[in-house]
């Protein structure tokens, strides 16, 4: 792996175990926030029982835990760069007692497992964070067995997203962020039409599809937003942690009202858009 990207993992790895408590915090709305997507991949890989399925950028846990339930004789193995991550997910495996759900720690870019072992890969909100796409692809499909399929979720583009932007451009109003590198890994990198199904036909994938899945995400009040916010969005969190005390309350106060402002009748929802994409070898 190229010294940049070996970079970048370290990085990932480094802030995903530095906020693995507030996910463990706010696990149970998260789950909710993100099942659907979790349920689409489900349906795309089409899980039969005694299949084995590699769950990658497995964070706390899910889809990888639900698909365990699925093939109760086979098994589901979580992977992530952070063993923090891993920790609450195996700590949710055994609170709901799946005893074929088992992690390990591992770079989708050098995956430790044998060619055509899985029947099936998922990928829940990873796949644009990965250094190197194209080489996490042509992993994903070496250790697919014939016919296995690949399933993975990542965000549509920022417009279809104001559950983080609403945060995102009041901060960036307030906060001079470096311009990302051309191609560096970001929320809304994998956002362009066929980005994806470029690079899994890249990799060998056929019989790629893509499908998109819009829905609004409930935070109860506009507190509890800035709550979670300030405590599993790791850019946000570096964002602020540039700002003083007085800009840190402006920036609040002007979120507060353009949240309030896309809910107009009291609420307190916003809006979110994922695409899915499936491939098979």
């Amino acid at each position: 792996m190229e010294n940049q990207f070996e970079q970048i993992r370290d990085q990932q790895k480094q802030s995903w175990n530095k906020f693995s408590p507030g996910w463990k915090k706010w696990d149970d709305f998260n789950m909710r926030f993100l099942k659907p997507m979790g349920d689409a991949i489900i349906d795309n890989l089409k899980i039969n029982d005694g299949d084995q399925v590699l769950d990658i950028a497995a964070g706390t846990g899910e889809p990888g835990l639900t698909i365990a339930a699925l093939t109760p004789n086979g098994s589901v193995t979580g992977t992530d760069l952070a063993d923090g991550m891993l920790e609450i997910a195996n700590a949710n495996a055994k609170a709901k007692g799946i005893k074929n759900y088992k992690t390990q720690i591992a770079d989708v870019s050098e995956l430790p497992f044998g060619t055509e072992t899985f029947d099936g890969v998922s990928c829940r909100m990873g796949f644009m964070f990965f250094p190197d796409m194209q080489l996490a692809a042509n992993e994903i499909y070496r250790v697919l067995k014939p016919g296995g399929r690949f399933a993975t979720a990542v965000w549509a583009g920022p417009e279809q997203n104001n559950w983080v932007t609403t945060i995102m451009s009041v901060i960036q109003k307030h906060v001079v962020l470096p311009a990302p590198p051309p191609g560096a890994p970001g929320m809304f990198r994998c956002a362009k039409p066929g980005f994806i199904a470029g690079l899994l036909e890249k990799a060998g994938f056929t019989n790629i599809t893509r499908n998109e899945i819009t829905g609004q995400v409930d935070y109860d009040s506009f507190d509890r937003y800035w709550q979670i916010m300030m405590e599993v969005g790791a850019p946000i969190v570096a964002a602020m942690a540039q700002t003083d005390e007085p800009t840190k309350n402006i920036i609040k106060e002007e979120v507060s009202a353009l949240f309030h402002s896309r809910n107009t009748d009291g609420g307190s929802v916003l809006n979110y858009a994922a695409l899915i994409i499936c491939g098979q070898k």
